[in-house]
């Protein structure tokens, strides 16, 4: 069953209208055939509308949708034969980052991505997606062996940033987040990162800083969370809707800025409405690009990379 966002109420209630209808088409009580038909289509055309002109909000709050598909369903529905490798040998296995081989297309690939969990028990688990030291060494480790073994590196990003606590602090959390992208960037083989849900702050550019960037059509991708600059800047929450309009966070916006390549589109309703048809399509879309890039040689690669991680922020 969908959860509905507070901008879907008037989906939500023609949805319990058509389901109130089809309980009765069942029980024979009476013929509502038509009124059924009429209903299904209203309410088809009412997602389609609203989600075509969502403000960058709206759009924080698909990103975030508890239902939206996670690191786990595209493993399954876009990957083969995956084998995930724990741990960053120096303090232990971090649940937040994943990695390990799969087969993408026939092809193998280093796979990393974040993990936020699905229900109360796996998102503490996971730690809601957030990153810590031992989960950016353990990406580290995995480019490392993608360079190695000639690989190509898949990330697929989802967070709300790095874990801020201290025990993070205390291990290094700012230099691993640094040393991951400098791994990105010394990666001699091709990287395609690709921003699923949201993309936080240093915890994202640490597995982004790729010479492609991807990014869902409902996704979005901002150097804070909109509620903490509305914090800073008004000294309220509140302001958070202002805040996300300012900071230009959605797809679009960033496609027009330059800061990602190309913009993966969402089945009508968001990414939660058909996680397996996003997977397959965003699978897709990755093998294509990894097509293009294996072309092209290991400096030429590099330096793509290089020049697209000095020109965010640039005017």
């Amino acid at each position: 069953m969908i959860s509905y966002l507070e901008f879907e109420k008037p989906i939500s209630k023609l949805e319990e209208r058509i389901a109130e209808l089809r309980a009765a088409a069942d029980n024979d009580e009476v013929n509502v055939g038509a009124e059924l038909k009429r209903l299904e289509q209203k309410s088809k055309e009412l997602l389609a509308s609203t989600y075509a002109s969502l403000t960058p909000w709206q759009k924080t709050q698909v990103a975030r949708h508890p239902q939206r598909p996670h690191l786990r369903d595209y493993i399954k529905h876009a990957f083969d034969e995956f084998v995930p490798l724990g741990g960053d040998r120096y303090y232990g296995n971090d649940e937040a980052i994943q990695g390990g081989f799969a087969r993408l297309k026939g092809k193998r690939v280093v796979l990393i991505g974040h993990e936020k969990g699905h229900d109360t028990e796996t998102r503490l688990k996971h730690n809601f997606g957030m990153g810590k030291p031992e989960g950016y060494r353990k990406a580290i480790r995995l480019m490392e062996l993608a360079g190695r073994f000639d690989l190509p590196v898949v990330t697929l990003v989802d967070t709300s940033g790095a874990f801020p606590g201290v025990e993070a602090e205390e291990r290094g959390q700012a230099e691993a987040i640094a040393r991951s992208t400098e791994a990105c960037l010394a990666l001699p083989t091709p990287m395609v990162a690709t921003i699923v849900g949201e993309g936080g702050s240093g915890g994202a550019v640490a597995l982004a800083s790729a010479e492609r960037v991807l990014m869902l059509e409902h996704a979005v991708y901002s150097v804070i969370s909109p509620e903490g600059c509305a914090s800073i800047l008004w000294r309220t929450a509140e302001k958070a809707p202002d805040a996300a309009e300012a900071m230009r966070v959605t797809a679009q916006h960033l496609k027009r800025l330059k800061i990602i390549d190309r913009i993966v589109k969402e089945p009508v309703g968001g990414a939660h409405r058909a996680p397996e048809a996003m997977a397959r399509s965003l699978g897709n879309a990755i093998a294509e690009e990894l097509e293009k890039l294996g072309k092209m040689p290991s400096e030429q690669i590099r330096q793509m990379r290089e020049e697209r991680f000095l020109q965010i922020g640039a005017s």
